[in-house]
Order: C-alpha cells, then structure tokens, then sequence
C-alpha cells in the first residue's frame, strides 16, 4: 500500500489506517480476542502500518489487544492512541491535566507492549485545562523519547492554533465522510496552513455508507448508534437517498460503496488519511481495496453534484456528546 506523511510532521503511515475501536467497544459485543487479533495482523498483511486505539475503548481492552496483536512487528507499525478521560472511561468526564496525561502514558505503554506511543491524541479538549498545558505535557514526553507526535481529537480551529504554537501537532482525527463534510469549511483549511494531517473517523458513516443498514436493522443493545440521532429509523428511511446514489455510483465503476466512501476521501488531500474499522476480514479486504481506487476530477465532481442535491437528516451526536466537539 502507498505510504502517506501526515502534514508536515515526517510520520509516514499508509494511505489507509485500520480503526481498533470497533473490536471491542461501541458497537456492540467485543470481538472473541483471538478473532480479533487476526483481523489486526491480517490488517498488516494486508499493507496497513496505521493502528488506532484509545484508552477509553473498553476501557484499556483495546489498548491491550492491539498490544498484542502488533508485538510481532511493532518496529514496523505505527500505533495511535488516546487520553483525556478520568480514569479512561468516558462517562467520569473529562481530564486532561498533566499529570493524568503523563498517568495514561505509562500505563499506555505497558498494555501496548511498547517504549513509545508514535502519536499521542488528546481525545477530547477539556475547558478545565488550558490547551498550552496540554501540549506543553505532551511535549515533555516527547523530550522523554515515550511519545513521538502530538495529535488532537475534534479540536476546534482556534484551539489546534494554540496547541500548535507550543508543540506542533502532526494529526487532527475528526469525523469525515461523504455524509459529515462540517470539516471541509473551517478545519481543512486551517490544518492545510500548519502543515498538520487529517484523519477520518467514521469514513464509511459507522457502517451506513456501506448499504449494510437501512431503517429496519436492529442494532444490539450495547450498540452505539442506538443514541445517535441520525440513526434513528426515520433518520436512516431519510437517508436512504445518499446510499442509493453512491451505490449507482459504484456500480457503474464495478465497485462497491465503502470503496467509493474512502476513495473519495483519499482524493481530497494527500495528508488525509481515514481509519476505516471493521471486525470482517472480507470487509478489511474490501476497504483496503479502496486504496487502489482513482476517482478522475469527473468523477469526484460527479459526485459531489449528485450529493450536493441530498440533505442529510439527524445530529451525528446526542446533544451531551455534541457538546464536547469543536471546542
């Protein structure tokens, strides 16, 4: 797979990265470990060097999985993960104070079966601490030689500034799709200015993008889109539209609609780089397949004229969780 430098920063990751969440919290069941090991080293076999995972995510389950799953070839893979949560669980509220960072770090390091995190997210800001705060810990940890890039998650654009004058941040993660294109206005531009990389959560819309869902699926009960208002029944019946469009689309391409979701996103910027997840090898098979895709300017503009036309219905989050973003 085609390697990618997230902005300026020199951290070269393939085109695609692989998404951990997914294998053991958010939607639904965790994935039977040794199952789940094997979708992340076929992930590597497949040309995927770019691992995500977060303290949060489980908690600290994923952390430990992907620990594992990467210790064969840890020197060759690029492992991201997350802090910002009191004591890793999200319902406890934010923490982003120095000390917890420098906590989480340890700790981090240990289930990943590692010396060093390549690239160290805040997962959410926290207005209790100042973002110079912040950076400035993280910018300790990488003098340590235990961190190696700074990264932020849903970051407003002000925010990215200031944190970017104290220790420049290689990555900005956000949600990103042919159906949440809020980053387009405001982030992309400012992350083009500083030199910093984009990448996509979510690029395949949590799994509505791929026309595997309509109104009438059911989700489980641990299942995260159960909240969410654009998965609603009437919300997804609405929204129908948008993946009758791309499937035409990728028809008339001999290609399917995953394929289409993330070979647009790759056509956007040469620094973005999505995170699709899945816990189906025949799925990871079909997303890595999208790095091979070219989407000519015609067809991007295709596209997007035939998307243009499309309004998508319900919030991408509750309003308590909406609250935390774009700070």
């Amino acid at each position: 797979m085609q390697k990618r430098e997230l902005g300026k920063s020199g951290l070269q990751v393939s085109a695609l990265g692989f998404g951990c969440m997914g294998l053991s919290f958010g939607y639904g069941p965790p994935t039977e470990k040794d199952q789940a090991i094997n979708v992340i080293r076929a992930a590597y076999e497949s040309g995927v060097t770019f691992f995500d995972t977060a303290e949060a995510y489980g908690p600290f389950q994923n952390e430990e999985l992907v620990g594992e799953a990467l210790e064969p070839f840890r020197d060759r893979a690029v492992i991201a993960t997350k802090f910002g949560f009191e004591g890793g669980v999200p319902a406890n509220g934010l923490n982003s104070r120095p000390d917890n960072i420098r906590r989480h770090v340890e700790a981090a390091l240990k289930r990943l079966r590692t010396d060093r995190i390549d690239l160290l997210y805040q997962h959410r800001v926290d207005p209790n601490v100042s973002i110079e705060d912040v950076a400035g810990a993280v910018k300790d940890l990488i003098s340590a030689g235990k961190v190696k890039h700074f990264g932020m998650s849903e970051a407003g654009a002000q925010t990215i500034r200031k944190a970017h004058a104290v220790q420049p941040v290689a990555a900005l993660q956000s949600e990103y799709s042919l159906w949440w294109r809020e980053p387009e206005k405001e982030i992309l531009p400012t992350l083009e200015e500083l030199g910093i990389g984009f990448v996509p959560f979510s690029p395949l819309g949590k799994g509505f993008l791929t026309g595997a869902i309509n109104e009438n699926t059911q989700f489980d009960s641990t299942d995260f889109r159960n909240i969410v208002p654009r998965f609603t029944a009437e919300a997804r019946k609405a929204n129908q539209k948008l993946v009758d469009v791309l499937g035409e689309i990728a028809d008339a391409k001999d290609l399917t609609r995953a394929q289409i979701a993330l070979a647009w996103l790759l056509a956007q910027k040469p620094w973005i780089v999505p995170i699709p997840g899945t816990t189906k090898l025949h799925r990871l098979q079909e997303n890595v397949g999208a790095a091979n895709v070219e989407l000519s300017e015609t067809d991007l503009r295709n596209i997007g004229d035939a998307l243009s036309e499309i309004e998508i219905q319900g919030a991408r989050y509750p309003a308590h969780l909406q609250a935390t973003v774009g700070r």
